[in-house]
Order: C-alpha cells, then structure tokens, then sequence
C-alpha cells in the first residue's frame, strides 16, 4: 500500500510501507534527490515536522529523523523564525552533473538522445545566482563603488532620443564607437597594435572563447592549454571536439619547449601571459618571443586572454603578447565585466585581418549581432575618460585590499595559509601551511559548507597537482568582511571535523 501526501504542493513524498527501507529513510531518499534534481530550489522552506507527518500519516519522530539526518549531511538548515530550508550553498558534491552514462542506465531507458558532448564536459558550470557574492570568491569587483550615477546619466542621455537605424539592425562586429575606443585605449595602455575594424564586441570573455573555437577548431585539432588552467577556456575548446593538450606552467610561463616536444602539429595555443590563471605567474619575454616563433613556423594562432591586465600594482608596465606580434598570429581577448561589474556581459576580441570574414561568417550564423543596449554607453563612458579614472580608483583600491588579505591571514591564518603579495589582478593563491591538517580540496568544501567561497588550486591542474592551495579572490570585499571570513575559516581549518 503507498501513502501519498496530499496537501502540500510543493513537495512530493510517497512513501511505501511494504519495502524493507524504513520509513524515515524513504522520507530523507525522496527529499534529498529533489534537493539534488534541482525540484527543491536552494532556500526552500519544507514543511514542519509536525505538518509532514500528518501528511503522510506516520509518526513525527520519523520526519524528525530525516530532518536530522539531512540537517548532519548537509542538505538542509534551520533558522531561528523561518523554519527548515533547503541549503542556500550546498556541498561541492552536490554541485557536480550526475555522470549522464550512469544516469541512462538508472533510467527506464525512455530518456531522449544527448550528445557526446555533455558527457566530455562532465561538471555542471552554471552559476548559483541566487546567492551574493561572498569572501573570497574570485574575480568580483568592487561594486559599492562604481560611479552608478554617471552610468545612469549617460544611458539616459543616449537612449532618451537614439538612432533609429540602431533600434532595427546593427553591425555584425559591434558598436563602431565602442570598437573604436577599445582599439585606441588597447594601444594607449596595452600596446596592442590594431583599429576599430579588427575589433569584434562579445557577450563577456566565454562568447569570445566560444567563437574562436568555433572559428578555428576542427573535432580533433590539438589545442596547447595551460595546465593548471581556466576550466571555461578548457570547456569552450572541449566543446569543438579539441584535444587538449596540457602544457605544464613554470616560474615563467607556459613551457614552450614541453608544448613543441608534445603537440608541435597544435592549430592553437591558448595563454594568460600578463598574469597566468590562477598561478599569477607573468610570461617572460623569452618565452613571449618562443611562443609566437613556433605559431610562425607552424602556422598556429596564439589566443591571448587579458582578462585582469588593468589591475597592476608594481613593477614595470607590460606590452600585450599581441603587440610583440606582427599582426598575424595573436588573438587578443578582453573583458568588461571583471572591471566594472559583471551583469555587463560585454567583451571583446581582437583579430588579426586575416580572421575577420571568417569570425564574421560564424558571428552571423550563430546570433547575427550582439545586443546593442549597453554598446554606446559603454562607448561614451570610455570616450569620457570616465573608463580610464574608475580604473585609476580601483587599482588603487585593490592594491590596498590585497595588502589587506595577506595581513588578515597572518593574524588570523598562521600557519594554516601563506600568501605572498602579487603584483597584479584580483585573488592571491594561499598554499595550505603546516598548521593546515587537510589537502586544499577538503578545505575547500568544509569552508563551503559554512558560506566561504575558496577554491581549491589542485582542482585546475588537468594532471598530477604539484602545489596545493586556495585561491582568494580579495577585489570585491570589505577588510571587515575579509577579516571575518579569515577568523572563520582558521576556526574550521584548525578542527574540519567539528
């Protein structure tokens, strides 16, 4: 005989008092996997104790003890005056994409066809948005002091009485205007040679990633990578059939000679030489000038991502691997939503000439042009100078806030984590110290399960990791905020198991 509960349409239990399974086993399988199918959204409120067992007719001793169990697992949190929720930030666990083979196998084999594809991909990647940004996550800027108001004036201004051929076609490429400005401020700052004309405006750095594969990438091209690396620059090139070839990263960069030795046929080789992700390591010239002779000789493209090459905060200026080139080899990537804030969804690429038809042919097969929105305001604010300024504020700020991290972790982490300063972007690397008694992955998820964000670096190592550590985004939070964050996390760290 099955029980079902009847009342409540939000959450569905049957239960089935004929199996061996106990009940109160039944009731922590079924919300669990709801939990874990995404049917129980993070921060859900389950119904009391008390009103689920009269649901479904059984004991509320049996509906405590699933409530108690998936509360110990992770699954579930109480708070004083709101009741029983689903967990707002889940064990890592929970966060990876069922193996999509083992999962047909369970199923009663009705499941629709998917690609090969999902299965290469394996982890799922989509973001949690449900929750503000948190220390230490990585990448996030400085929002409380973005100059909001200028934005608004400027929108305002241009939207209030636009263009009309803007609001019914555009162009393939993007905003001239905005094109324009990036190519003259990329000269002026990054030494990147190139006009408006090479310049290709995108939906933040990923679209761009996803075009050059598209563009350039056959199933089975060998593409170099760092190694560790971006995992959404490994996802985008997966994704076009590549096979990926890790190429380990040293004291000055990618090993060239490692990648000529593994990979010499490679059609693309894909770097981060201002400031290597997440090492923080910058290319050195003899290996800049290695790199662009073997895609040369062999006819390769380099993919230069700059994603964070606006926040340096001592030694001498660098050049853009790009313009060491003569023009022919490097792609060059940027983003916007990094340095003003990330909802902007605005990048960019830049193309040798001989790649602009081709990026063109893709652009318009796959979305005719991108949203126009943002593009003028964008534009103007660089026009402005109003760019270059916020970016003056925000170095400055951020140099601050790094030397602010590493203080905290002295005070509060010694010997649990060790950071030295860098001398650009917006995270430091932490290596676990001897007082730290687990590895980084374990850290990670503990910290985790108590609303820290710190990643682990062993988990963008492809291969063996070699150095072990977590990566501490700094740009986006308070010294209040890291500091209490820091003195949490050494509280876990010191006792994981309490």
């Amino acid at each position: 005989m099955v029980k079902r509960a009847q009342k409540s349409p939000l959450i569905a239990i049957a239960l089935d008092r004929e199996r061996a399974t106990p009940l109160q086993g039944q009731v922590f399988d079924q919300v669990r996997d709801a939990i874990l199918e995404g049917r129980l959204a993070p921060g859900f409120r389950l119904p009391s104790s008390r009103l689920l067992a009269g649901e479904l007719s059984v004991s509320r001793n049996t509906v405590l003890a699933a409530y108690d169990r998936l509360y110990a697992e992770g699954y579930i949190e109480g708070r004083t005056g709101s009741g029983t929720r689903v967990s707002r930030v889940l064990p890592e666990d929970l966060l990876t994409a069922r193996n999509i083979s083992a999962a047909a196998a369970e199923s009663s084999g009705t499941a629709g066809k998917v690609s090969r594809l999902v299965l290469r991909l394996g982890r799922r990647t989509r973001r949690r948005t449900d929750i503000p940004a948190r220390a230490f996550r990585p990448g996030v800027p400085d929002l409380e002091n973005f100059p909001f108001k200028t934005w608004s004036r400027l929108n305002a201004k241009f939207w209030r009485r636009p263009p009309t051929n803007l609001l019914v076609a555009g162009d393939l490429a993007g905003y001239q205007p905005l094109r324009d400005a990036i190519a003259a401020y990329l000269g002026a700052v990054r030494g990147v040679h190139c006009s408006g004309d090479q310049v290709m405006i995108t939906a933040g750095a990923q679209q761009g990633l996803d075009l050059i594969a598209r563009t350039l990438i056959d199933p089975g091209d060998r593409v170099w990578v760092e190694d560790p690396g971006y995992a959404g620059l490994r996802g985008a090139f997966t994704a076009a059939g590549a096979g990926l070839v890790d190429v380990p990263v040293d004291g000055e960069g990618l090993s060239v000679d490692y990648g000529r030795t593994t990979a010499p046929d490679a059609v693309l080789a894909a770097v981060t030489p201002s400031h290597q992700y997440p090492m923080g390591v910058t290319m050195s010239l003899g290996r800049r000038l290695e790199l662009l002779d073997w895609a040369r000789e062999s006819g390769a493209w380099v993919l230069e991502d700059d994603y964070d090459s606006e926040f340096r905060y001592s030694g001498k200026p660098l050049s853009a691997l790009q313009g060491l080139d003569d023009g022919s080899r490097v792609i060059y990537t940027g983003t916007f939503s990094k340095v003003l804030f990330p909802a902007l969804r605005l990048g960019y690429l830049v193309l040798p000439e001989a790649l602009i038809e081709p990026f063109l042919k893709v652009r318009a097969a796959l979305d005719d042009q991108p949203s126009i929105a943002m593009q003028p305001v964008l534009a103007q604010f660089i026009e402005d100078g109003q760019f270059a300024a916020h970016i003056r504020r925000m170095r400055a700020l951020y140099e601050e806030r790094q030397e602010t991290l590493i203080r905290v972790i002295r005070t509060e982490a010694d010997g649990l984590l060790e950071a030295r300063p860098s001398e650009a972007s917006m995270h430091l690397v932490a290596a676990t110290g001897p007082r730290c008694p687990i590895d980084d992955q374990t850290a990670s998820e503990c910290l985790a399960n108590d609303g820290i964000i710190a990643l682990a670096l062993s988990r963008f190592y492809a291969g063996t990791a070699t150095r072990q550590g977590l990566i501490l985004g700094y740009s986006g939070f308070t010294e209040n905020e890291m500091t209490t964050a820091m003195r949490k996390a050494a509280a876990i760290l010191v006792n994981p198991a309490s």
